[in-house]
């Protein structure tokens, strides 16, 4: 009967510390939850032109945005500049001299990724070649509206402040071709880019 009793305490005992550990799973998971579904606040400075307030979404393209933070915070966009700019459409940057930078997943519908952002006026999104997983460190602000990009490349945030800024540089712009190739010499110098904690 002692045997019985003592049995049945150490099955109660090892139940509730069981449930202790799952609600603290569950708490666990409850914060990397929140902490993925936060907007994470960043802000780009152009020389000569000003500083953009950006806005990126980690529950909409998760990989996509950790691999952004992770260039930044490396400082990797640091004097970089914009080397491909089409008015009326986009402004990209963030060549990669050195071929270091990571290639990436591509997070969007074609390559079997729901991603809900289109291609509006200020959204940022990742430049990328004809391989769907070949983005790494380019990317592209829209200074138009581009509905044929949409489902085709990662869009992971917006300017919430500053638009005005990468209208002002697509108009200065004159590029050296049809694919908006800008002379070195020419290319808007980006003088940081920070993650505003």
């Amino acid at each position: 009967m002692k045997i019985i009793k003592i049995l049945m305490i150490m099955i109660l005992l090892m139940g509730v510390a069981g449930c202790g550990k799952t609600e603290e799973k569950t708490e666990e998971k409850k914060e990397e939850t929140v902490a993925e579904n936060q907007v994470i606040h960043c802000e780009i400075t152009v020389q000569d032109y000003g500083t953009m307030k950006l806005e990126l979404y980690p529950d909409i393209a998760p990989v996509t945005v950790e691999n952004f933070v992770k260039l930044v915070k490396s400082g990797f966009y640091t004097d970089n500049r914009f080397h491909r700019i089409i008015d009326g459409f986009m402004i990209q940057g963030g060549m990669d001299a050195s071929g270091s930078a990571q290639r990436i997943y591509g997070e969007f519908e074609a390559n079997g990724f729901d991603n809900p952002l289109k291609h509006t006026e200020g959204v940022i999104s990742m430049a990328r070649a004809k391989d769907p997983d070949s983005a790494s460190s380019q990317f592209f602000i829209m200074v138009g509206d581009a509905d044929w990009l949409d489902g085709q490349y990662a869009a992971f945030g917006k300017v919430v402040e500053g638009y005005e800024i990468a209208q002002k540089i697509a108009a200065d712009a004159r590029p050296t071709d049809n694919n908006g190739s800008i002379a070195e010499g020419d290319q808007p110098i980006i003088e940081s880019i920070v993650i505003v904690e």
